[in-house]
């Protein structure tokens, strides 16, 4: 010890500061490759009474007795004194992800492990759910419709700038409606109708029940309607519609996914068009592939004062067969005429409602919702934005933080795992911490990798 002083005494009383420094590197470089080989050969050549320090003793040495068992029957000798234990008296161990967070503390786990799945918690509960729900078949409407759904609401989709094309009022009803045209397909449809005095989950359940649809005649396009299939966990539906088209135009069928989520007692309801096999194709009527119709429905401020209206946010858009001009002239001419059926309808099915009458499934399906916080909604968004910036796919946007890949991959391995050498040999020098050093360490390297 006296001649360590002696040497680092020697060392400060060097003329000039990068003198100094030069000799304390030259002076510390031994000591860290000492230190460093000691720490491998320390970690991986473990005995067993450290095994007790650092906890998972029971583990390690069930760990350490299938691998000298594994070795043993595999050597050409089989005698038991020249196996690895008999002769050093402890195992060969390998460190593994899960006996390094087993001696982390349980904060440190559980903070590496919630960063980790924080913004894909609510995702994977869902999906999975959503799986065993339904037999395990991928569920048609996902999150990922919500997401689009929902920057279509906050205009941030990033599309072409919409135009408006009608406006109008009623005492208990008013309506806007615009119109854009993407570069391909067809044209896209977005209204904004505002219905006083009725809550979010009647005006939900309107739109959602076919039954009434048809009976009522409110929608008088529509002819056919069937359940295909559905998920009673998260209320997901696959129809067949057929609806019939004016004037010369045939007979349109249709195969849609719908699904509900509740976001803050707002609801996000997306219906669109989705592949089904099983339905053969005919002639007459001719299906309908690209079909997208989605509403937001939310509680809005009446126009006389107070929360008692409803606002429904609709998009709409689809590829009929017929000429996008000659659509948008049907459209335009026709949408006012469409458009007034729909308050009556509204008011029957209250009545209706308020009478007792008894629930169609249709109605009972739709309040069956995924509920999902506006928050982790802003985060899927915040994530696409991330994700489109850095140029990586959905799956490593859903499972990391793209801000910390995108760091991680400027700095080299080495740095991460010189750098927590020097921190453990300098902080401490206890085992433990050296694994919680380490482990730290391992997972920023993985990162930048």
């Amino acid at each position: 010890m006296a001649l360590i002083l002696d040497a680092l005494i020697e060392i400060l009383r060097k003329p000039t500061i990068i003198d100094v420094f030069m000799e304390l590197m030259l002076f510390c470089g031994p000591l860290w490759a000492a230190v460093l080989v000691g720490l491998v050969v320390g970690w991986v050549w473990k005995p067993k009474w450290a095994v007790g320090l650092v906890g998972n003793e029971c583990e390690t040495d069930k760990l350490g007795a299938s691998q000298l068992s594994s070795s043993s029957s595999s050597s050409s000798s089989p005698s038991p004194s020249l196996s690895l234990e008999g002769l050093l008296g402890f195992n060969l161990w390998f460190p593994t992800r899960q006996s390094i967070k087993s001696q982390l503390p349980s904060c440190i786990t559980c903070l590496m492990s919630d960063q980790t799945h924080q913004k894909e918690e609510g995702f994977i509960t869902m999906e999975r759910e959503s799986k065993e729900a339904s037999g395990g078949a991928k569920l048609p409407v996902r999150t990922k419709d919500l997401e689009d759904l929902s920057r279509l609401v906050d205009v941030t989709d990033d599309g072409p700038e919409w135009i408006h094309m009608m406006e109008r009022f009623l005492p208990t009803f008013g309506y806007d409606a615009w119109r854009r045209d993407p570069v391909s397909g067809p044209p896209q449809y977005r209204s904004r109708t505002l219905f006083e005095d009725a809550t979010p989950e009647i005006v939900r359940d309107f739109f959602w029940d076919d039954v009434f649809r048809m009976s009522n005649k409110w929608d008088d396009m529509l002819l056919h309607h069937d359940i295909l299939e559905k998920c009673p966990t998260t209320g997901t539906l696959v129809l067949h519609w057929i609806r019939k088209f004016p004037l010369f135009c045939s007979d349109r069928e249709y195969t849609i996914g719908r699904r509900i989520w509740n976001v803050d007692g707002a609801y996000y309801c997306v219906t669109k068009g989705v592949p089904y096999p099983s339905l053969p194709r005919r002639n007459k009527p001719r299906r309908v592939d690209e079909y997208y119709s989605s509403w937001c429905i939310r509680a809005a401020e009446s126009r006389r004062g107070g929360m008692t209206a409803c606002e429904v946010i609709l998009f709409h858009h689809e590829n009929m067969g017929i000429p996008w001009e000659l659509a948008k002239l049907g459209v335009r001419q026709g949408m006012w005429g469409t458009v007034k059926k729909i308050e009556p309808g509204l008011r029957a099915y209250q009545m209706a409602r308020e009478a007792g009458d008894e629930l169609s499934h249709y109605a009972i399906m739709a309040g069956i919702n995924t509920n999902v916080s506006s928050s982790y909604l802003k985060e899927l968004q915040a994530d696409i934005i991330s994700s489109t910036d850095l140029d990586v796919s959905d799956d490593e946007c859903e499972n990391e933080n793209t801000q910390g890949r995108h760091l991680g991959k400027s700095i080299p391995r080495f740095l991460f795992v010189g750098g927590a050498v020097v921190l453990a040999c300098t902080l401490d020098r206890g085992l433990l911490t050296k694994a919680l050093i380490f482990g730290v360490a391992r997972k920023f390297a993985k990162a930048g990798s």
